[in-house]
């Protein structure tokens, strides 16, 4: 397998294979109210066992066929990917692909002893988590003691490193970090980096989401134009889940993700491998297909791409259009599981 660009795999609902989010561990640093709630996963969760984890050699294999499918994009996500053991490795393994814009989402805390090496690996761009400039505030989202300045220190390393431009995503929550938004636009506006409000999601099954805790994007739009002026602007790409706005007065964009109240499934363009190598095609799915099993069974490169095949033509998945109805009843897996 070479990694030869190939045409887009094509869905029922007429959407392409561009997209591939690998979870390279299921392991965080904080305990995220709305991913990683302790009371789930404390000391006594029993975390996927080394052995269990996609080796590098698979990783590699699979992106490239994933690659000769059309994917255009691999985004690394974990878990907090910095936690995984020579993940320098990976990330130069997946920089060899050619014409793959390679790109990593991470908490940040790591990034000051990691982004130089993992610029030199060869990773393009960083999206860094960040729910508030506050630190009580940002304690009571993330359940950890760190404090913001690790997180920001992070960002100044990663943008020393030219993993640039950096996405700032920030989750917002009502009545817990909406107090935060204009503070971290502004805070943000004239950095070069994108910050992103995203609307906290139902995925999984321990965050225990209610409808109620969503802030609309449409009211943090309205929060931030009434201070800072903001125009609409055009998707970066076909399939773009943020809708943008820049600042009028020229210093810089922000992001939407209205994943609840705006659904995005007409256009989602995504595939995601577990650490553990399952596929699936939705971020709201109950189950993957184990493509590990069938690598490690010594699946040929045909066969493997014939099964990743069968499932993209065959997908019909919108979760976020159906919220609330019966069929979507049911266990979800973990964000930290499938990454986000």
């Amino acid at each position: 397998m070479t990694g030869k660009l190939g045409a887009s795999l094509i869905d029922v609902r007429g959407r392409p294979l561009r997209d591939l989010r690998i979870s390279v561990t299921d392991r965080c640093n904080f305990r995220c109210r709305y991913c990683m709630p302790r009371e789930h996963f404390g000391s006594a969760y029993r975390y996927l066992d080394r052995d269990d984890l996609l080796a590098l050699g698979e990783i590699e294999r699979l992106a490239r066929l994933f690659v000769s499918l059309g994917v255009r994009k691999i985004r690394l996500t974990g878990g907090e990917p910095l936690l995984r053991r020579g993940i320098e490795e990976v990330v130069q393994a997946l920089a060899s692909i050619p014409d793959v814009d390679l790109a990593m989402t991470t908490n940040g805390v790591l990034l000051p002893a990691k982004a130089d090496r993992l610029a030199a690996a060869g990773l393009r761009r960083a999206t860094v988590s960040l729910d508030s400039l506050d630190d009580a505030v940002f304690a009571e989202v993330t359940d950890t003691a760190v404090p913001v300045a690790r997180v920001l220190a992070g960002i100044e390393a990663a943008t020393r490193a030219g993993l640039t431009p950096i996405k700032i995503n920030m989750v917002v929550k009502n009545t817990v970090n909406e107090s935060s938004v204009l503070p971290m636009a502004e805070h943000f506006r004239g950095s070069g980096h994108i910050l992103r409000f995203i609307e906290y999601m139902d995925v999984g099954a321990t965050n225990h989401w209610q409808l109620g805790e969503v802030l609309p994007s449409a009211t943090v739009v309205r929060m931030i134009d009434a201070r800072y002026p903001l125009v609409p602007i055009a998707p970066s790409h076909p399939g773009e889940v943020a809708t943008r706005y820049r600042y009028r007065d020229g210093a810089g964009e922000i992001g939407v993700i209205g994943s609840v109240t705006q659904s995005f499934c007409g256009t989602c363009s995504r595939a995601r491998l577990s650490a553990d190598g399952k596929l699936h095609t939705c971020l709201f799915a109950s189950a993957g297909t184990d493509l590990r099993g069938l690598l490690r069974a010594g699946a040929s490169d045909d066969e493997l791409l014939a099964v990743i095949r069968g499932l993209w033509t065959a997908r019909e998945d919108r979760y976020s259009e159906l919220r609330g109805r019966p069929r979507t009843a049911g266990n979800r897996v973990e964000m930290s599981y499938i990454g986000g």
